[in-house]
């Protein structure tokens, strides 16, 4: 079942209400648009009909106007010839003719109001086509806009972020840095105790061997006596 159940319907449908209303507002202005399109496809082609129908009325007119003249000639010639029973049977056929005459016009008239119907309901809905394209084409363009700045966010919140990282590996170098240097302090503060425990080495040898002169000395004292 389509959106429009009647083509009155859609000429006095309120676009805007139905979007409003429409969980997918794009998919409903979609479906409006090929409704109507088809609408008016079967409205032309309703009127082709009825002008081709009109077309064929008119001949019949033609044809039997034609007829009601040849039958007063034919009278008027019965009458030249005093021939008034010929006469009178051909205004007969004449009238007869005019009354076919009456319904062939009632059905041009009808038909032509039923063409400028058709015209003025194919102009209001070709109005309404129009309408309804320039809201999808309004949508697009809405929609292209809110993704374009939902991507220029996603840039720039990308773009944040990479500074964010940025500012972050800067850090972690200073602190590469900071800690390289107090390592290197660390290993200076290794080195010195080593130095020390050198020197202390040195003066305890130096000790030692002045206690071991002091010693060779006494001992050779005692040797002397």
């Amino acid at each position: 079942m389509g959106i429009f159940s009647r083509m009155t319907d859609i000429i006095n449908s309120n676009i805007n209400a139905m979007l409003d209303q429409a969980e997918d507002p794009e998919k409903m202005i979609r479906l409006i648009i090929q409704e109507m399109e088809d609408t008016l496809v079967e409205v032309r082609s309703s009127s082709a009909r009825v002008l081709a129908d009109r077309k064929t009325a008119a001949r019949r007119l033609e044809q039997v106007q034609a007829e009601a003249a040849s039958w007063e000639d034919k009278a008027r010639l019965a009458i030249s010839k005093e021939r008034e029973d010929l006469a009178r049977a051909a205004l007969q056929e004449k009238r007869a003719i005019e009354e076919e005459i009456a319904v062939v016009e009632e059905e041009l008239k009808a038909t032509d109001e039923h063409i400028d119907q058709l015209g003025g309901e194919i102009a209001q809905l070709q109005q309404k086509l129009s309408d309804a394209k320039a809201k999808q084409k309004a949508m697009l363009m809405r929609s292209k806009t809110v993704e374009s700045r939902i991507k220029v966010k996603r840039q720039m919140h990308r773009e944040a972020l990479d500074t964010a990282f940025q500012r972050f590996e800067h850090f972690e170098r200073r602190m590469d840095n900071l800690e390289s240097q107090l390592d290197a302090m660390d290993l200076g503060r290794d080195v010195a105790p080593d130095l020390a425990a050198q020197i202390n080495s040195l003066e305890e040898d130096a000790r030692i061997t002045d206690e071991l002169a002091r010693l060779k000395s006494e001992m050779g004292g005692k040797s002397s006596h």
